[in-house]
């Protein structure tokens, strides 16, 4: 197993691509942190689902936009385990709105949970690792960070911000022996997709994209391991996407 003793975080886990990755994690030989804002129910059903499996996971619950709340977390995290290895961050929401129909309350969200949710577990891992002088950080992006978005500027902004502040810390975790990475997803069959975009638009999805469908959850999950092991341990400061080659076209 690539990940045995190794402690892992997991922002917005109960669901989609955070609840594919806690799963494979703790698959791996991680004990998992399964982080939820609200979805409380489906945090402790992914954690009852990996200890079904022989796996090691909790549930904590964090506002990731509030760093309070999340410097809390980490405290909690460090006097539980001692540690912390692996912070994946995939918590994350999506606004879909025509730019002259957005408002600044969208603008918001998109901004405090996306970019600044991001900064403020960042901000709280890289003491710990830097302490340990071991560590990895994966970020969930999307290709709208690098094509844009028709459907969502503040989402598409938010993204970019993630990507950027990726390439910004990494000459600065380098030394440290921390990688931090960004994988950048097309479109993936989770809920917060379909719940934003209906079937027809998900089928025109599925056919501009070469493999001819959508991602999976576990499509990235599998990309997030490969940044979170050992395996990537000389590659720091990129992006990978993972869209089926749909930005080629």
């Amino acid at each position: 197993m690539k990940l045995t003793n190794k402690i892992a975080l997991v922002t917005g886990a109960g669901k989609g691509i955070g609840r594919a990755t806690a799963r494979l994690l703790a698959q791996e030989g991680a004990t998992v942190v399964v982080n939820y804002h609200s979805s409380e129910k489906a945090a402790h059903a992914v954690v009852d689902e990996i200890k079904e499996r022989g796996g090691e996971a909790v549930a904590m619950q964090c506002d990731v936009a509030d760093g309070d709340d999340v410097a809390a977390m980490m405290q909690k995290i460090i006097e539980d385990f001692g540690r912390i290895d692996i912070l994946v961050n995939n918590a994350g929401i999506l606004i879909p709105q025509p730019f002259d129909e957005t408002t600044p309350d969208a603008w918001d969200k998109n901004m405090e949970t996306n970019l600044r949710g991001t900064y403020n577990c960042i901000k709280a891992v890289s003491k710990p690792m830097k302490e340990q002088r071991a560590g990895k950080v994966v970020n969930v992006s999307s290709i709208s960070s690098i094509v844009g978005s028709l459907t969502s500027a503040p989402y598409a902004a938010s993204k970019a911000g993630v990507d950027a502040l990726m390439k910004t810390l990494a000459p600065e975790f380098g030394p440290y022996n921390i990688t931090i990475n960004s994988v950048a997803p097309g479109p993936v069959e989770t809920e917060l997709f379909t719940s934003n975009y209906s079937k027809e638009t998900a089928d025109k999805l599925a056919q501009s994209t070469p493999m001819g469908r959508l991602a999976t959850p576990e499509d990235v999950a599998k990309v997030i391991l490969f940044f979170a092991s050992s395996d990537s341990d000389f590659v720091t400061g990129q992006t990978l996407i993972v869209d089926g080659g749909r930005i080629i076209r």
